[in-house]
């Protein structure tokens, strides 16, 4: 494989229709909004997906997810001790991380585990992403519920049991994130590993539903991928993420789907996107 070359940037547009796509389990997961009403995706949220579908394309993954575990260990710490315990020469520690697991030259990782006989091990990963933020306000839309479940038969209360369940009426979401080629070189990070996050953003929400987000209610619209023709980059990654421009046709009404915004590019010399639809 060859060690990527050129620095990438990225912005991804997803939609959100009637489902919660990120929410607060300190605001009773409610979708998370910020003080003006735009809604917001945790940059944990969306690397936990993109991680997901590393896993589903058949790489193997670090930090995974309980429900979605496919090698039999229980903990990050065993997970890293049963490949690298006997590694007690930090670089080499990373460097095999590294190797084994591709969420860990992608995102980067922090070893601090007993096991590693107080032996803290940081890797910098090449790809950051942003927090996405809805380009309008959201609605939230709250509902009652019932749950008709008896879940302990010794309480002695009814099994009609009262809950709430929020969702976005309609949002259109930006992600935007960039690939550091400084950083790559030390991780190993590829130019095939950068298709594959290329494809996992395509695929966002592929083996994604839930009862927060049905299947369909969450979309990729569009994917931005600018490839430059050097390390550093040709522009600053803000003004290359600036150039989207995304704007409601009608500001005084609530939008019901992604034809409701105009969605233009503002062109850089001599940098080109590749412009991807999506899943």
């Amino acid at each position: 494989m060859s060690t990527l070359g050129n620095k990438i940037d990225f912005v991804a547009l997803i939609s959100v229709d009637r489902a919660n796509a990120n929410g607060d389990p300190l605001g009773g997961n409610r979708p998370r909004t910020d003080y003006n009403g735009y809604g917001e995706m945790s940059d944990v949220c969306i690397k936990r997906k993109i991680r997901n579908r590393m896993q589903d394309l058949g790489n193997r993954v670090f930090v995974q997810s309980s429900d979605r575990c496919d090698d039999g260990f229980g903990s990050l710490s065993e997970r890293a001790s049963a490949t690298m315990g006997k590694i007690k020469n930090p670089e080499e520690y990373a460097k095999v991380a590294c190797e084994t697991w591709l969420d860990v030259r992608t995102f980067g990782q922090v070893f601090a585990f007993k096991s590693n006989s107080g032996m803290s091990v940081g890797v910098r990963g090449p790809v950051s992403v942003h927090q996405a933020v809805s380009v309008s306000p959201i609605e939230v839309q709250s509902m009652q519920i019932t749950k008709s479940v008896n879940g302990d038969p010794s309480e002695k209360r009814s099994s009609d049991t009262m809950g709430t369940k929020h969702v976005v009426r309609f949002g259109l979401y930006e992600i935007k994130g960039s690939i550091n080629v400084q950083l790559a070189e030390k991780t190993g990070f590829s130019e095939e590993d950068a298709e594959i996050v290329k494809e996992c953003l395509r695929t966002l929400f592929v083996n994604d539903a839930s009862a927060a987000r049905p299947e369909g209610s969450m979309e990729v619209v569009k994917l931005f991928w600018w490839r430059h023709n050097c390390k550093d980059g040709q522009y600053s990654s803000a003004r290359v993420h600036r150039t989207v421009k995304v704007a409601l046709k009608d500001t005084a009404a609530l939008p019901d789907s992604v034809d409701d915004y105009t969605i233009t590019l503002e062109p850089l010399e001599g940098l080109t996107p590749e412009i991807i639809d999506g899943v």
